[in-house]
């Protein structure tokens, strides 16, 4: 596994190997809160609470994709996300799944039913047939990923990263807390984002 020494970083596999000491202060992003003050140079805050926005449109604000194994990890990441300011909406498989269906409906569905993908790429994961199907899925869904599918590598070595995903910047767990901002920070960007072109779109 990756040394714990390093600091939570966001990289990409298609860097070169001078590129990956990017500080994770580049991720750290002014909309942890929904209504913050506009920055010089940056768009004008949108209200990603408001009843028409078009984060409305889906069930959830981001699935979480992850091994069984990993699920005490999970479960802390989705407390975190439940209890900031904006109440994102997680879907997490074994909580709200429904009892007596397909598991490969289940997989579909909260994918097709998210807005954002979390990808806890572990261990487990790699060897987990149904993380892997759910990957596919959320790729399928979203080709360009344009900030909706979001890896997250915990205790595997870059090599050991998903050549489907070697396209995408990754958030790396060396430390718990500023991985779980970082994955706050992308979601609500991505919904800001969002919120933003569809109001545009209707003016």
């Amino acid at each position: 596994t990756s040394s714990g020494s390093h600091s939570t970083t966001s990289q990409s596999l298609s860097s070169s190997p001078s590129s990956f000491s990017s500080s994770s202060s580049a991720w750290s992003s002014s909309s942890s809160s929904s209504t913050s003050t506009a920055q010089p140079g940056r768009p004008a805050p949108v209200d990603i609470s408001s009843s028409s926005s078009a984060r409305w449109a889906k069930s959830y604000d981001v699935c979480i994709c992850h091994s069984e194994m990993d699920l005490e990890f999970v479960e802390e990441l989705v407390s975190y996300l439940e209890s900031q300011p904006q109440g994102l909406r997680c879907f997490l498989q074994l909580r709200d799944s429904v009892a007596g269906s397909a598991v490969m409906t289940e997989l579909c569905e909260a994918v097709q039913n998210s807005h954002c993908w979390v990808m806890l790429i572990t261990p487990s994961f790699l060897q987990d047939p149904w993380c892997r199907y759910q990957m596919h899925q959320a790729l399928a869904e979203a080709p360009m990923a344009n900030g909706r599918t979001i890896p997250v590598l915990k205790d595997i070595d870059r090599k050991d990263y998903p050549k489907e995903l070697r396209n995408l910047y990754y958030i790396y767990t060396a430390l718990k807390e500023n991985s779980f901002r970082q994955i706050r920070d992308t979601v609500l960007r991505y919904l800001e984002e969002l919120c933003r072109s569809s109001t545009s779109g209707m003016e």
